[in-house]
């Protein structure tokens, strides 16, 4: 189960070099890039740019897992709105997004971004079906490219379409195309009625990537969780996938994250042998 990530935008200003070379040091294996950070206008990359991507990763070891944050920007992108330009606009930001994914060598996108994807003049049940019809207009799109776009539940507090595993379990089903599948983020398990190792056993078919977070969204060890049960599920399922860790956060010091949640994470190896 050991193949281990980190979320960029922990880095902050950091350049895209600096930040590579302290996952190196600190022993990760890959990183999962929120676009914005790279690109003013993540659809307009160029070809040069994604050359000097993939080498940056390869000089410092580092696989490429995905991309999240992913309607960040540019500016008034909204994938199941009424207005039918915006959303047609958005989904050709996915598709590029895709592209660029595919480009680095393939991996997971995170579909989460609440306010992109929420119900507005229209009802939750419509935006809904709006997603998925987007989602599974890229599925064959996605898969071509070696990529899989990851739906993921977001508690009601951040979006009112798909807040539980069960719901984005629904909607993968319905869409029915390998390239469309689902995240377990522990942060983002508020509405779920069940304990994570739980929820693991009741939707891991789903499961193609792993956000590792505290419930109060920052890194392993500054709350109070047990995450042992997870990990000992995950691990009973023969999980392999990426587990990235994702804080909602820029840290003072983004070593002393790496370093504390590399810690943590040889603790739950040592104790599941």
């Amino acid at each position: 189960m050991k193949k281990y990530a980190i979320c960029n935008e922990l880095f902050g200003d950091m350049s895209f070099a600096d930040s590579c070379s302290l996952l190196q040091k600190h022993g990760y294996h890959g990183i999962e890039i929120a676009p914005f950070t790279l690109f003013d206008d993540p659809g307009t990359f160029t070809a040069v740019q994604v050359a000097e991507i993939r080498r940056m990763l390869d000089d410092h070891g580092l696989e490429f897992a995905g991309l999240h944050w992913l309607f960040l920007k540019p500016a008034g992108l909204h994938i199941t709105t009424p207005d039918t330009a915006i959303r047609r606009r958005s989904w050709d930001h996915l598709r590029r997004l895709v592209e660029l994914a595919g480009q680095l060598g393939g991996g997971v996108l995170v579909l989460g971004s609440p306010k992109q994807r929420g119900s507005v003049g229209i009802s939750r049940e419509q935006a809904a079906a709006n997603l998925e019809e987007g989602l599974g207009s890229l599925a064959e799109f996605t898969a071509r490219r070696n990529c899989a776009i990851l739906l993921e539940s977001l508690s009601t507090n951040q979006t009112d379409v798909v807040n539980t595993l069960a719901e984005a379990e629904q909607s993968i089903k319905r869409i029915g195309h390998p390239a469309i599948q689902g995240i377990f983020d522990f942060h983002n398990c508020a509405d779920e009625p069940r304990s994570w190792e739980e929820s693991i056993e009741d939707h891991y078919p789903i499961f193609r990537h792993v956000h590792l977070n505290e419930v109060n969204g920052s890194w392993p060890g500054t709350g109070d969780s047990d995450f042992l049960p997870a990990f000992k599920k995950l691990a009973e399922k023969g999980y392999s996938g990426w587990i990235s860790l994702e804080i909602f956060q820029v840290p003072e010091d983004p070593e002393r994250v790496l370093r504390e949640t590399n810690d943590f994470l040889d603790r739950m190896e040592e104790a599941l042998g």
